[in-house]
């Protein structure tokens, strides 16, 4: 019997590298993660009712989506590691603002600039990591980074919970101190291997487009927010809206006139690239909704504690870790169409099943069989869908095209919250729990449906 060679190990400088990645990303992801379940403390503490955890989740969305394909550049021009040790700077700071912030409006303001701060560091890790590795050790390097800052996935539901019942929610954003200041400690070591970080001379940063993309998503997101508190005829919600509109528009005519764009629009061109992203757009705003909903509405309309609510959120990620290979593999042999239009319907049935939820609550037969029916749903589909929208481009953009689905998804979670106001009526009660329910099963079935339509397995031919 011949065995397989041993895989070389790594050498130490690889070693710093692979772990400064997977903490500064770990950071990010947990963030994103524990918010939502330490939404109904903040709100009882600095008030604001649903507006205020709107705000929360909204105001970092803003900033990370719209900045997050700038990253990228900004590792072209700067390096890598500069990146990521601002990144890692910034976000530490703004955390223990957001921690000590005294006033809802402090805290919202903090969140903005934590999330330009989280721009920085996802992308920025996965390009260290990039042009560290090559070949076998690149994907090994890359899958390890993956399946380590997955568990953040699992940690941060679980940690939140806990910590907003057994101290103070504001520990939630404090406690990211900790792995940033390790990280930083090994920045430092890898500088003294005398590692060079690499800059690329030619390239630019697009700040003309960042701007118009972070002021047209925070004039439209003011207003859907704002509207149930202002109404739609006051000039305070229109005006922003339209400057919203109007900058969102001259930023796609922008990006279409650039020789070098922030977002290629050309990628579009591809048809499993743009009806992949417009599935990536229905299925990533239904996240959005049912995570928030369902964490917010365990605890302020069924009373429980959020360790509970925490845990509850739990079936779809260990779901996902179970069996993410499994289904991407399969999906690689026959092709991602059948997956992608099957679980968004899968999902959507899990979201229906909220339904059930009444006044005489029980969260065993009314709660988990939809969270694992919907967490089913979201393994059939996102190892395919990301094989669909990646593998339908050239390696060589494969960097972009990644940054652009993971911009979408941001953005498209971050409008569907802003909805939040208008889709509850401003009051998440047990109707407005409802209808949040039909809407993400709505959203979840046209993800299915443009996946049917629109998406081509590898060994279709492309319809001329």
């Amino acid at each position: 019997m011949t065995l397989p060679p041993a895989r070389p190990p790594l050498s130490r400088e690889g070693r710093l590298v692979l772990w400064i990645a997977i903490l500064a990303s770990f950071v990010a992801f947990l963030d994103g993660t524990v918010v939502n379940v330490a939404l109904p403390a903040i709100e009882n503490e600095l008030g604001g009712g649903l507006v205020t955890q709107q705000w929360v989740v909204d105001a970092y969305l803003i900033t990370l989506g719209a900045l997050i394909l700038v990253a990228g550049s900004l590792s072209d021009v700067f390096g890598r590691i500069v990146v990521i040790r601002v990144g890692l700077i910034g976000f530490g700071l703004t955390s223990v603002a957001v921690g000590l912030a005294p006033t809802a409006l402090t805290m919202i303001l903090a969140r903005g600039a934590q999330g330009i701060a989280g721009a920085m560091l996802v992308p920025s890790s996965l390009a260290l990591i990039t042009s560290t590795f090559g070949g076998r050790a690149q994907s090994r390097a890359i899958g390890t980074w993956t399946g380590a800052t997955t568990t953040a996935m699992v940690v941060g539901p679980v940690l939140g919970g806990a910590l907003v019942d057994l101290a103070s929610w504001r520990l939630v954003f404090l406690i990211n101190v900790v792995p940033i200041a390790i990280t930083l400690g090994l920045l430092h070591r890898l500088a003294r291997t005398g590692r060079r970080d690499r800059r690329d001379p030619a390239a630019r940063v697009d700040w003309p487009s960042a701007a118009l993309c972070t002021i047209g998503l925070s004039g439209v997101v003011f207003a859907l927010i704002e509207q149930g508190r202002l109404g739609w005829s006051a000039a305070t919600i229109w005006g922003p809206f339209i400057v919203g509109a109007i900058c969102l528009g001259v930023f796609l005519a922008r990006q279409r006139r650039l020789a070098q764009p922030m977002m290629p629009l050309t990628l579009f061109r591809v048809r499993n690239f743009s009806h992949g992203n417009l599935a990536t757009t229905f299925v990533y705003a239904a996240l959005g909704l049912y995570g928030l909903v369902v964490a917010v509405y365990l605890q302020q309309g069924a009373g429980m504690p959020a360790t509970v609510a925490g845990l509850v959120l739990l079936p779809p990620t260990i779901l996902m870790i179970l069996g993410s290979s499994r289904v991407g593999d399969r999906a690689g042999r026959v092709g991602p169409r059948a997956f992608m239009t099957a679980g968004p319907i899968v999902m959507a049935a899990g979201a229906l099943g909220l339904l059930r939820v009444a006044d005489s609550f029980d969260l065993w037969t009314q709660v988990l069989p939809s969270v694992v029916v919907f967490g089913i749903g979201l393994t059939l589909t996102v190892a395919p869908l990301t094989s669909a929208v990646l593998g339908s481009i050239e390696p060589a953009r494969a960097g972009i095209a990644s940054a652009i689905n993971n911009a979408i998804a941001r953005v498209a979670g971050l409008l569907a919250v802003a909805a939040l106001g208008p889709i509850t009526g401003g009051v998440l009660d047990l109707g407005g729990f409802h209808r949040v329910a039909v809407v993400v099963a709505v959203l979840l079935a046209l993800g299915g449906l443009a996946s049917y339509a629109g998406i081509r397995n590898p060994s279709a031919p492309e319809p001329g």
